[in-house]
């Protein structure tokens, strides 16, 4: 947003605790609905319940859609001059200057959900011209609830969430994602191999909301990934953020007219203060851009 006043992150930082709890009650409860219907996917991954979109191992529900109209049926309630952008139905793609948009994920981790796996969650951001102002990301297996808001620190389960003071990338465990695209997929693990001998691990876990989530809470050191759409990473962004971690997103999304900074527009990377600079350049030095 061009031309922030004092006044404006301010009333920023006094609506965000507002959005934060609004965007934590309805998470629980879509996370409640996406564990009733998740035996019934699981079980079966029938015809009837599951299809894809960009590419064969780009999954898509039962479970997202019937979470995704969820969500927008309570903030139509609570929130019903707001925006919405949703993963699964689309919608706002920019909202009115002041107003707020909500950026939604019902099921974020669909393919880990749809074979059992716990590593999958309920993702909703709130933004206000294109600055995050809260989020919340919950996990429907284990019931953990990741929040954050403008100015007032992230927390899980209430307690506060801190990054990594890691400042070596040799012992760095790093986390990233592989693209549903093949032909991107072989290019981001490519980038893999080429800075695996130069950190101390790496982790997929198939989740970017849960891995950003991470950093906020210093289990992983650091985190990258090409290709994540707005609702991938808009409330798992803000919330490493306000545990002190230094993001990167995606420049296309907020500021196309940015300096190229030599990672590729599509890029979404996060760690902990003394790392971000250090692993940055290796990454860039790897071939990031080309990803």
């Amino acid at each position: 947003m061009e031309d922030v006043t004092d006044q404006d992150d301010q009333d920023l930082r006094e609506l965000g605790p507002e959005l934060r709890k609004i965007a934590v009650e309805i998470a629980r409860e879509t996370a409640a609905l996406a564990l009733a219907v998740r035996d019934r996917v699981v079980g079966d991954r029938s015809v009837a319940d599951m299809t894809t979109k960009s590419s064969a191992t780009d999954v898509v529900t039962a479970g997202d859609r019937e979470c995704e109209a969820l969500v927008r049926e309570r903030l139509a309630v609570l929130r019903p001059d707001d925006a919405v952008l949703g993963e699964e139905e689309g919608g706002a793609t920019s909202a009115r200057p002041g107003q707020v948009r909500w950026v939604v994920d019902p099921i974020d981790g669909t393919v880990n959900y749809t074979h059992g796996l716990p590593w999958f969650s309920v993702s909703l951001g709130a933004e206000i011209d294109g600055r995050a102002v809260a989020g919340a990301v919950v996990e429907p297996v284990y019931g953990r609830v990741w929040s954050a808001a403008a100015g007032h620190g992230a927390t899980l389960d209430d307690r506060p969430l801190r990054a990594s003071a890691l400042d070596r990338v040799e012992i760095a465990v790093v986390g990233t994602g592989l693209a549903y695209d093949p032909a991107r997929r072989a290019r981001q693990a490519a980038l893999v191999a080429r800075v695996a001998g130069s950190i101390g691990d790496v982790r997929r876990q198939g989740c970017a909301s849960l891995d950003l989530c991470s950093v906020a809470a210093g289990w992983v050191d650091g985190f990258y990934e090409h290709g994540l759409k707005p609702w991938d990473w808009s409330a798992g962004a803000l919330i490493a953020e306000e545990a002190g971690a230094v993001v990167r997103r995606p420049v296309t999304d907020a500021a196309p007219d940015a300096p190229d900074d030599g990672w590729g527009p599509e890029a979404t990377f996060a760690a902990g203060p003394a790392l971000a600079g250090p692993l940055a350049e290796l990454l860039r030095s790897a071939g990031a851009r080309e990803v």
